[in-house]
């Protein structure tokens, strides 16, 4: 049996939730805020990072690219055509480099600042940086979106998936993120056409509707979060 530490909101967290209905896998899921440092958690990961992913008696794995490509390796591999990173080096490496664009360049320019202003602060005390939502953040990310939604739009143009010819981490991972994005109504679907085509395929598939159920005490969701056809 799987167990994966997450918080609903994580879009590293997410990308794994993801995963695990792409692969037909079932799981216990364990919700942590990181920010309160819980010592069982700790223990657990002494990073304090999301997700933590623990198979079976089996020790923690954690960290969403060491928890994806084991999946990938352990579950993917039983699955004949539904492997989630491409069969050759040269695609595996185009896959790699789009989940950190989205990992990496679009959570500093994007999620962190939306989400930890919106979402996250809410449930910090002062004394783990909650407080006050800082409006240039805010700004910062609202404006920085718009270059990745270009982005997206341009590689969901050119080819069948953002990763190559069939559905990878790549398109996961991008989703995870906007999803959580969407969630507090921050994404201009109505400015970029086919990003918003390319979102609602991977929407539309069952493996993400559990994410679609998430919600924040005292936050209604926008009205183009669980829209299929938004």
């Amino acid at each position: 049996m799987l167990t994966l530490y997450h918080h609903p909101f994580c879009p590293f967290s997410r990308t794994v939730r993801i995963a695990f209905g792409e692969y037909g896998l079932n799981a216990e899921f364990v919700e942590e805020r990181p920010w309160e440092r819980r010592r069982e958690f700790l223990i657990v990961n002494p990073a304090g990072s999301l997700p933590v992913m623990i198979d079976g008696d089996g020790a923690a794995i954690c960290g969403v690219r060491p928890v994806l490509e084991y999946l990938d390796e352990t579950r993917g591999a039983e699955l004949d055509g539904r492997r989630l990173l491409p069969a050759t080096p040269r695609e595996r490496a185009e896959v790699r480099r789009l989940m950190d664009w989205f990992d990496l360049r679009f959570n500093a320019e994007v999620s962190d600042y939306l989400l930890t202003e919106r979402i996250y602060k809410r449930f910090m005390t002062p004394e783990q940086g909650g407080g006050p939502p800082d409006s240039s953040a805010i700004r910062a990310g609202r404006a920085n979106i718009r270059y990745h939604l270009h982005y997206i739009g341009w590689l969901a143009g050119r080819r069948n998936w953002l990763g190559g010819d069939d559905l990878s981490f790549a398109d996961l991972a991008a989703a995870a993120h906007l999803s959580c994005i969407d969630y507090l109504g921050e994404v201009p679907w109505e400015e970029f056409e086919p990003a918003k085509a390319w979102y609602a395929r991977v929407k539309s598939r069952p493996s993400f509707r559990p994410l679609l159920v998430d919600q924040i005490a005292g936050m209604t969701p926008s009205r183009t979060y669980v829209d299929l056809d938004f």
